[in-house]
Formats: structure tokens, sequence, C-alpha cells
């Protein structure tokens, strides 16, 4: 059954099953071996695509073994995430718009991603020179003021993130702004929807 589950977890089929026993050991079905979370951080960064299912009920685990990740990764002192947005996201559980969060999260991380590759591009065809330094911490600043701008929408101080840098409003991309615009509309639609179904 974890075989048929795993396909569907994935966006293709070379979506590989992990499967984890109650002696908490993990097996990869297509080394057939037996990995560590270590690994599984490491295929996480190579892009490699992967669902972890429980060994005797099937059931799909993958969300909380890469919690678990996360959880050895802060361990390490790899600090990423910080107190206060920790404390924020807790809030959200139990809240009406806890639903949305999730999928806002992911898209906003995901546009992140897109502009850090972009970012890298740049960087590895002119880091050596110093406009070309300037041109990549300039579209870091930017790409963390957008994160922080999509974070202050859902009341999650952007701040941590920066570190004391300039505030999102200050953004100046227009683009960037009408995008923030037409989501703020969509969550105000979204809310006077829950509104009327609590109502």
């Amino acid at each position: 059954m974890a075989e048929k589950q795993s396909k569907k977890a994935g966006k293709n089929d070379d979506v590989i099953t992990i499967k984890k026993y109650a002696n908490r050991r993990l097996y990869n079905t297509a080394t057939s071996s037996y990995v560590t979370l270590d690994y599984l951080a490491e295929m996480v960064k190579r892009g490699e695509e992967f669902a972890v299912y429980d060994a005797k009920s099937g059931e799909d685990i993958t969300r909380s073994v890469l919690t678990q990740i996360i959880f050895e990764e802060e361990n390490k002192g790899q600090n990423m995430l910080p107190v206060n947005f920790l404390r924020q996201l807790i809030s959200y559980y139990g809240d009406s718009l806890q639903g949305f969060v999730p999928s806002y999260l992911e898209m906003t991380m995901e546009s992140f991603q897109r502009n850090q590759e972009a970012m890298r591009e740049t960087a590895s065809e002119t880091f050596s020179a110093a406009p070309g330094f300037k041109m990549f911490e300039e579209a870091s600043k930017k790409n963390m003021e957008l994160f922080e701008q999509s974070l202050k929408m859902w009341g999650m101080g952007g701040s941590a993130f920066t570190g004391g840098a300039s505030s999102a409003s200050s953004a100046s991309d227009a683009d960037i702004q009408n995008e923030i615009a037409a989501l703020k509309e969509e969550i105000a639609s979204l809310r006077k929807k829950l509104q009327r179904r609590d109502g």
C-alpha cells in the first residue's frame, strides 16, 4: 500500500519510499539499506523526493520526520528559526486562519528559493568583481524585504529575519507591491467567508 501512496506524494514517479519501523530505524526501499535522519537531510538538499511511511500501519509520516530533521539541525546550532517566529507560528494553531498559513508560507518560501537561485547564478559569474558582489548584496536585501513583508501580513514580525534591516514597507518594487496587495485582498475575502460561515 505504501508503494502506491508514495507515487501520490510527489510530483512524479521518482519519489523514494522510506519505511520507519517501530525501533525508529529508517529503511530506504530504493537502496535496500537503513538510513539516518542526516542522510534524509542530505537527500532534501540534493532535491531528491521521498515519502516516509510507518512500516506497520502504512501511514504517511513524512511531515513529522521532516519536522524531526529540522529539530535535529536546530539542536546542532544551525539556528534558522528565530524564537519570535516560532512563538507566532505556534499562536496560529487553533486560529481560524490556521488552514491558510501552510500554503501561504510554502508559496513565500518557493518565491524566496527562486530569487536565491537567480542570485547564485549572478554571483557565480561576477562574484570576483566588486559590482557583481554589490548586485548580489542588493538582490539579497530585496529578497529579505519581500519575505519580511509577507510575514508581516500574518502578524509575524519580520524583523527577526533581517536582524534590524530596513522595514519591508520601504520596498520600492512595483511588482512586489502589486502582488502583496492582491494577496491582501484574497485574504480579506477569505476572512469574510470564514466570518459568514462561523456566524
